[in-house]
């Protein structure tokens, strides 16, 4: 016996629950990828309305897995896709951003502010991909598992990604804060690695 297809009115019902759990995840993650208020309310916008478009065919493909992986990924293309159109606009740092708006529940970053901003300032500067991979795992808190759907990568290479990221914003930061964190003879090694990621960084926003 066939399963059951559900209506147009329990798929809505579906679709609207949805909305009200992940809504705040989406928007976050737009927030943190584009760097201001109004670019995130509307990739936060596109994403709901592409999501619903295509929510029948998502949820019978996802086979009971949660969709808050599809939902971010519909983001990060659009998001994609803006940063694409508008790269001959300057857009706003993220540690020059606002504070993100009562909704997000922003008084614990407030509290920390200076050290929050000089985190913002070192992940900016990394590649992008794992600069989404960041933000996904201590933003949204999505494990590996859903940030390789997210990112359409498998789950050992997203472990490396996030691997290589923190690495990489570790050194970023102990280079800010004029600290190596290595004995003397480690520092030549540590200097090196820095080097590397800066080259790294700049060969990515070259490419």
């Amino acid at each position: 016996m066939s399963k059951r297809e559900p209506s147009k009115a329990e798929l809505d019902r579906e679709f609207s629950e949805l909305y009200r759990t992940h809504l705040r995840d989406v928007y976050s993650y737009a927030y943190y990828r584009v760097g201001n208020h109004h670019d995130a309310e509307d990739l936060t916008e596109q994403t709901f309305l592409q999501a619903y478009r295509h929510y029948a065919r998502a949820r019978a493909e996802a086979n009971g897995r949660p969709l808050r992986p599809w939902l971010i990924r519909i983001a990060h293309n659009l998001a994609a896709n803006l940063h694409r159109d508008r790269s001959r606009r300057p857009q706003t740092a993220l540690d020059e951003a606002s504070p993100l708006p009562s909704p997000l529940d922003t008084e614990t970053l407030a509290a920390e502010r200076a050290e929050v901003r000089e985190v913002l300032a070192c992940v900016v500067e990394l590649p992008q991909d794992r600069r989404d991979a960041l933000v996904m795992r201590f933003a949204l808190g999505m494990d590996n598992r859903e940030i390789a759907r997210a990112l359409g990568r498998s789950e050992g290479a997203t472990k490396v990604l996030l691997h290589r990221a923190i690495r990489q914003l570790e050194r970023a930061l102990a280079e800010r804060r004029g600290e190596t964190g290595e004995p003397a003879e480690g520092r030549d090694a540590n200097s090196r690695d820095a080097r590397e990621g800066r080259a790294e960084v700049r060969a990515h926003r070259d490419a």
